[in-house]
């Protein structure tokens, strides 16, 4: 154990610099933050359903948990139950094996439940279109509020996304 002690004193704790996402980007993410927190007030429990993609839009969904954009200090928080959530965040074309499980989870979401369709694939199909092996789009198994295009977009997009949703609830 002095062996590292001694190791961490002579060499320090090396770790890269965060990143920079640009003052345009970290100002609208600030933005939208201050508008979530005076729409909610409380709290927006999201169930995150992957129905074939390719994980790239749950990369940039994992993101929104860093500390650049900190949706958990939003009262922001994903759920492991469709019956806990007030939105349901849908990623990839909904493969054949998946649409009955989007289906079950949709219909097991209390009302008013909100929809928003993140990334190219789950907007209009993307590069896996509509085939034998998937059913093409969200909105051609279950209604979509709000599509978030890209491939894949950008934590701040779904951002947006997800404001634009919360927005529709209010109304």
């Amino acid at each position: 154990m002095w062996k590292v002690v001694r190791q961490i004193a002579r060499v320090g704790i090396p770790s890269e610099p965060a990143p920079d996402i640009g003052e345009k980007n970290q100002a609208e993410a600030s933005r939208i933050q201050a508008e979530l927190l005076s729409i909610l007030g409380d709290a927006l429990a999201i169930r995150e359903v992957d129905a074939g993609s390719c994980n790239g839009c749950e990369m940039e969904i994992n993101a929104l948990g860093n500390p650049y954009y900190n949706i958990g200090g939003l009262g922001i928080k994903f759920v492991a139950s469709p019956r806990h959530a007030d939105m349901l965040l849908v990623t990839g074309p909904v493969s054949r094996n998946m649409e009955m499980a989007l289906k079950r989870t949709y219909e097991a979401t209390p009302e008013p439940k909100l929809v928003v369709a993140v990334g190219d694939c789950a907007c209009n199909g993307g590069i896996f279109g509509e085939s034998y092996a998937t059913c093409g789009r969200v909105d051609k198994v279950i209604p979509v509020d709000v599509m978030v295009p890209g491939c894949p977009p950008e934590p701040v997009d779904i951002l947006r996304g997800i404001l634009q949703a919360v927005r529709r609830r209010v109304k």
